[in-house]
């Protein structure tokens, strides 16, 4: 029955039937610029940001000090921009979308498209047609819960197929992408880190990445937590927090199952994945900045 449970409630993280909307989280040749474009903040569009730039400024470089390349792909929670978030979403050139939610999420609201951008729907869990809203008993089981979504993430074959569609997509258009799911936090958190991961840029710094949702978010996971307290009480808001925001054990737990099933993330992206030499290359060329010399793709 626990274990059941457990797939339930995981399932239902991504589905809003019966549980309230509040809860749903989830080239060219060139050279290093000498400065940096900061990302726009959206107001209506949480956890959006360029994935080679820490807090809209810094900008990543790989273990070997290549800085990641600006402009090129992005990543958010639901993309359902205000007028006047659009018109800053529209100066960025962004031609795909990749909406990593579920039919159901997708139902309760339909992203907003920048102009000119193609749609493209990866669901990445599947759907559930009939939910009832968990009952968590503590915030260490759901802290246990989010740590098993990320290894699934890496163990289930459905999975591991549509986060392969995701990149190969990404490898094989040449303009400026978003990929999001609700929170931009899970599904989208585990895309970001392997695709930091796979053009070299250290853990630790992966790791970093992934907990600035929780400053990214604040307000949204505020906002949250009061209205779990409100409508449900303190009790149950306590023990559902760490599902609305992230912890570092989430990621080290995906990561830790990549070692136990792959023996590396390598591993993993060519053998669990199976992104092909190609595909990985383009990947790199195209989220890396080039020295003069080297064609990127």
């Amino acid at each position: 029955m626990r274990l059941l449970f457990r797939r339930q409630f995981l399932k239902g993280m991504f589905v809003s039937l019966a549980i309230p909307s509040f809860l749903i989280a989830c080239g060219g040749n060139s050279t290093a610029p000498t400065t940096l474009t900061p990302t726009p903040e959206l107001s209506s569009v949480s956890n959006f940001r360029d994935i080679a730039i820490a807090d809209h400024a810094t900008a990543y470089r790989t273990s070997s000090g290549q800085m990641l390349r600006q402009g090129v792909l992005y990543r958010s929670s639901a993309l359902i921009p205000s007028a006047e978030d659009l018109v800053t979403l529209n100066a960025l050139g962004i031609k795909v979308v990749y909406d990593l939610r579920t039919p159901t999420e997708i139902a309760g609201q339909a992203d907003v498209l920048p102009d000119g951008a193609v749609y493209r729907h990866i669901n990445i869990v599947g759907d559930i047609n009939s939910l009832i809203l968990p009952s968590i008993a503590s915030p260490a089981e759901a802290i246990a819960l989010m740590e098993d979504l990320n290894r699934q993430f890496v163990t289930n074959a459905n999975q591991r197929a549509k986060f392969a569609e995701l990149f190969s997509a990404i490898a094989a258009s040449d303009d400026a992408q978003l990929f999001h799911c609700t929170a931009g936090k899970d599904r989208t958190g585990w895309a970001t880190a392997v695709l930091l991961s796979l053009v070299d840029v250290p853990r630790d710094v992966i790791f970093e990445d992934y907990m600035l949702t929780n400053s990214y978010m604040a307000s949204t996971i505020s906002a949250t937590y009061n209205a779990l307290l409100t409508t449900y009480g303190k009790e149950f808001a306590d023990n559902y927090f760490p599902a609305i925001s992230v912890q570092r054990s989430f990621l080290e737990a995906g990561f830790d199952q990549v070692m136990k099933s792959y023996g590396s993330v390598d591993n993993y992206i060519t053998n669990g994945l199976k992104l092909d030499a190609a595909t990985q290359t383009k990947l790199r060329h195209k989220l890396v900045q080039q020295s003069f010399g080297q064609q990127a793709f």
